[in-house]
């Protein structure tokens, strides 16, 4: 049976809001419940503050005039939104983007009280740019309303377009076939040679695969520790978890990948448990402008111009599913939080709808018999 989500307690109550946040309230003398005038990033803050009401009730207590509307911009707002969340530096850098690009300069000097359904419509109908960096605005501009509900500055979220959070993939990610990763990893230097069908075989992410160290892979076992990640913040590479609590996962490596891991770790990794398995040409991290350039050409040597780096992560997803992976399986192998980012990878190529039609005439043909 699910916890409520308000704490009971000898005096007032706390309640941990959608966003993370606490919220206090009491039942004064006056048999009124007074909510504190703002929420609490930390539970400790929230009691801390009961703890004074409290002290306030069992002296002079007179009843806390009621709180008058605050009047606060959506740049002020939106800036003490995104200072009091933990977020990862990857992630601040983006959501500062969203804001100066794309929604402050309609909102910014707006109040908050002021913001209308239809003035957020008009907006995102306008918004000037791709339909992932408008579905991302809308998504964060709709978050940090909501916690102005919460903090009771609106009564109800003016951002209410259904459907607008979703992204249609404008190109969908062809895989590639286990024939052109040989080509691809063939065409690649030597020592990022690996990189390609470790990518491709346990789905890594460009910022996991190129952290992996010495120290992450067990042979023994034949398992890489997916334990960190690197990611490009304001012009430096920022080492921290994976982007998800999920991505901390230990991967297992398919058997006849071993071989090639081993050659790899005793030809061109760098040394010592800290050593990089692939690294830039100065022997820090490699860059994603690096890669690219290498894995183009080895992309067009097989004839598939179209191939990214990151599609041999999709293309590992797609031979897990195949495989016969069950979602849950599937999510703990690509690191992924909800089944629907898992359940996307869960279709079938074409060459392998061929391979359950010949089996299909197989089962016809052995009826008849």
């Amino acid at each position: 049976m699910a916890r409520r989500s308000r704490t009971r307690r000898a005096f007032g109550a706390i309640r941990k809001l959608p966003s993370g946040r606490y919220q206090a309230s009491y039942v004064g003398p006056d048999l009124v419940r007074h909510k504190a005038p703002q929420t609490f990033t930390a539970r400790i803050d929230a009691e801390g503050w009961l703890h004074r009401q409290r002290a306030a009730v069992e002296g002079d207590w007179t009843p806390p005039a009621a709180p008058r509307p605050r009047s606060v911009t959506v740049a002020e707002y939106a800036d003490a939104w995104l200072a009091d969340r933990d977020l990862k530096p990857r992630t601040r850098q983006h959501y500062r983007y969203l804001l100066n690009d794309h929604v402050l300069p309609t909102f910014g000097a707006m109040l908050v009280k002021a913001i209308s359904p239809v003035a957020v419509r008009t907006w995102h109908a306008n918004l000037d740019t791709g339909p992932t960096a408008r579905a991302h605005a809308y998504a964060l501009f709709r978050t940090i309303l909501a916690t102005a509900v919460e903090d009771e500055l609106i009564a109800t979220n003016p951002a209410r377009i259904r459907g607008a959070t979703k992204v249609q993939r404008a190109k969908q990610i062809r895989p590639a076939t286990l024939d052109e990763l040989v080509v691809i990893a063939e065409h690649m230097p030597d020592r990022l040679r690996l990189l390609v069908p470790l990518s491709a075989w346990c789905a890594l992410r460009f910022g996991e695969v190129t952290e992996l160290r010495r120290k992450d892979i067990d042979l023994t076992a034949g398992v890489l520790h997916v334990l960190r990640a690197v990611v490009r913040v304001v012009g430096r590479n920022v080492v921290d978890k994976p982007k998800s609590a999920a991505g901390v996962r230990d991967v297992a490596v398919p058997p006849h990948l071993i071989p090639m891991v081993r050659q790899h770790l005793r030809d061109h990794a760098q040394l010592g448990p800290d050593g990089l398995l692939f690294y830039g040409v100065r022997g820090g991290h490699l860059s994603h402008s690096s890669l690219l350039g290498w894995f183009q050409q080895a992309a067009e040597a097989a004839g598939r111009p179209d191939l990214t780096p990151h599609a041999l992560r999709h293309t590992g997803a797609v031979l897990a599913a195949q495989s016969g992976a069950t979602l849950a399986e599937l999510m703990g192998r690509l690191g992924h939080t909800t089944p629907a980012m898992a359940m996307r990878y869960q279709h079938a190529s074409a060459d392998r709808d061929r391979v359950v039609a010949d089996r299909l005439s197989a089962l016809a043909e052995g009826g008849r018999t």
